[in-house]
């Protein structure tokens, strides 16, 4: 299983966010650059990037930072929070981001997906976000009417090759993963990438056991709760310090 740092950029500096609320926002001193550079230091394989302002307008605000971010490290980046059209992804691509995450354009219309899918393959990756059971959409702002599942399925039909599920109520509380979310898609055989409240060497191994193809780690990672050397040792199999 991969772990993926995460950066999120408000005014394109690193913030987290509590539950996706704006107004609970944790700023950190060092600039974006240097913590990625942090992350590949520590044996990092990916960094996975949200741009909050652009998750909130709807089309990139931090690009050129994210563009700072794929120079700064010889790591493959994983962007998201601005990609509503084939533009915006098309933008990302250029900058050198090598996987885009996209969200509420997918969940608006899986059908047009299909175009999407068939343009990048490999390339995006669709972002399942969810609050108290229903999919969260526009930035976390808003909901959609349609459950998980019933997404899911159309979107896998439309030619997604790889979710990313977020439970959004846990997403910086350090309150633990939600293995009941990715439960629920793995049936549907794609790799998934899974965020929100992992705090412990015990939800990285849950999520490895589970069968999560990926964990996106934020807040522990930058307050030192969870040491990422030693996430990287149980994602892979190994037992961490607090395992053995």
């Amino acid at each position: 299983m991969k772990v993926l740092p995460a950066i999120d950029l408000l005014d394109g500096r690193p913030v987290r966010l509590r539950q996706g609320d704006f107004g609970q926002v944790t700023r950190f001193d060092d600039d974006a650059p240097t913590l990625a550079r942090r992350f590949e230091a520590a044996g990092a394989e990916w960094l996975h990037v949200v741009d909050l302002d652009g998750a909130r307008r709807g089309q990139w605000r931090n690009l050129s930072v994210i563009a700072e971010l794929v120079a700064a490290t010889s790591l493959p980046v994983q962007a998201g929070g601005g990609a509503r059209t084939m533009d915006e992804v098309e933008a990302a691509l250029e900058v050198g981001v090598t996987r885009v995450v996209v969200g509420t354009a997918a969940i608006a219309s899986p059908a047009a997906f299909d175009g999407w899918a068939r343009r990048y393959g490999d390339r995006i990756a669709v972002s399942l976000d969810v609050r108290d059971g229903r999919l969260a959409v526009e930035g976390w702002t808003a909901e959609s009417g349609v459950s998980l599942l019933t997404i899911a399925h159309a979107l896998k039909a439309a030619g997604a090759r790889r979710f990313i599920h977020t439970n959004v109520s846990r997403d910086g509380t350090l309150g633990g993963v939600d293995l009941a979310g990715l439960q629920q898609l793995a049936p549907l055989g794609l790799p998934v990438i899974a965020a929100g409240g992992i705090a412990s060497l015990e939800d990285v191994r849950a999520l490895r056991e589970a069968g999560a193809e990926g964990a996106i780690i934020g807040r522990a990672l930058l307050d030192g709760t969870l040491d990422l050397r030693d996430a990287l040792q149980v994602a892979a199999g190994q037992p961490g310090p607090a395992l053995t």
